[in-house]
């Protein structure tokens, strides 16, 4: 499938994009030159361009949950926060600055009532919103970069992490422990072979989970992008340590919040290098039925996964489950979904140039 657009507006490499859940077609992208850059789908070029960071690279983006006006946007170890007039004009609310370390990723809770902002150092802070103070710093969870995060939309007080240690760390951040925690460096958490792993780590680059409207149909998971080329998905409900290896049952449909793990991995067609993101589809009549991941293997692949869940992983191959394979020139930064009927992939290569892609 060919690229339909290309969003230009930055001029270094594009490292992150959010697509409007209330506003379908409008895409805010962060880069390496300090600059947040808006794009309407109805325009060819960028609508608006805000200086966030003053040259320096932006390292996540994030909208307030249900005030999609206001912005958040982490650069080195600070994070902003913005309200923007699409018009022509955005105003700085606050920053936070309690982190000590460069940050990889920021997320909001579903009521925005608190952010949380992952770093280089392991920690993970997590700041109320509301009083704009820090509420609790999760450490200890991690031995090494601290690379994702993401809040349970179903679990108020539950924080997923992953980090390139190789491990996924459930928390409750309320107490500021670790509640579950899966090590993919471990060959039982792996289910695989040890032979030439240790040039492909398992660390984990990205999560995703579903949006609460998804959750009912496909389940209480979490999807983590690693450094081996595997994709899997976990549920967190369950025991992350059990085996992820499907178990031939009935043909009846299986329910993912059920307790079952899946993996796609080398025998369903992984990605040949480190898958560096990956997101759910919120585009369609079957929000979530797709998952697409990007790496560094200059590919975006979009899975049928239901296909899993609806077989067992019975017999199930990489044709069954590949729904589209996405050839790029450039390794993949990062990549969301919008929810329209035309232009609902984007994707952040290693280039200025934002790429947009239709799926549906």
């Amino acid at each position: 499938m060919a690229e339909t657009r290309r969003l230009r507006g930055h001029k270094a490499a594009a490292t992150c994009c959010i697509a409007s859940r209330s506003r379908p077609g409008l895409i805010a992208t962060a880069a390496e030159d300090g600059n947040v850059c808006w794009f309407d789908m109805r325009c060819k070029d960028a609508v608006f361009t805000m200086d966030v960071a003053n040259h320096n690279p932006i390292s996540s983006i994030c909208f307030k949950p249900g005030n999609e006006d206001i912005i958040y946007a982490s650069s080195g170890n600070e994070v902003k926060c913005f309200e923007v007039n699409m018009g022509n004009s955005s105003k700085q609310l606050e920053s936070y600055n309690y982190n000590k370390d460069e940050i990889n990723q920021i997320a909001c809770t579903v009521n925005s009532s608190f952010l949380a902002a992952a770093d280089d150092s392991g920690d993970v802070k997590i700041v109320d919103i509301r009083q704009q103070c820090l509420y609790k710093t999760l450490r200890a969870g991690h031995t090494s970069i601290c690379s994702s995060v993401q809040f349970v939309p179903w679990k108020p007080w539950q924080v997923v992490t992953g980090g390139l240690d190789s491990k996924l760390v459930v928390w409750d951040y309320s107490k500021g422990r670790p509640q579950k925690i899966v090590d993919f460096g471990m060959p039982d958490a792996r289910n695989e072979e040890k032979t030439g792993q240790c040039l492909n780590p398992a660390f984990v680059h990205a999560l995703a989970l579903p949006e609460v409207d998804m959750v009912d149909k496909v389940g209480k998971i979490c999807v983590a992008a690693k450094g081996d080329g595997v994709v899997d998905i976990l549920n967190i409900d369950s025991d992350l340590n059990s085996s992820s290896k499907s178990k031939r049952s009935s043909n009846k449909p299986k329910d993912p919040s059920q307790g079952q793990n899946w993996r796609l991995d080398h025998t369903l067609g992984r990605h040949t290098a480190a898958v560096s993101c990956v997101a759910f589809s919120v585009f369609g009549g079957e929000k979530g039925k797709f998952i697409i991941s990007g790496g560094n293997d200059k590919q975006v692949r979009v899975w049928d996964w239901t296909k899993l869940v609806i077989n067992d992983g019975t017999n199930t191959s990489s044709n069954d489950l590949l729904n589209l394979q996405l050839n790029l020139s450039r390794k993949v930064n990062w990549l969301c979904t919008a929810p329209t009927d035309s232009d609902n992939l984007v994707v952040c290569d290693t280039s200025k140039v934002v790429k947009v892609y239709t799926i549906a």
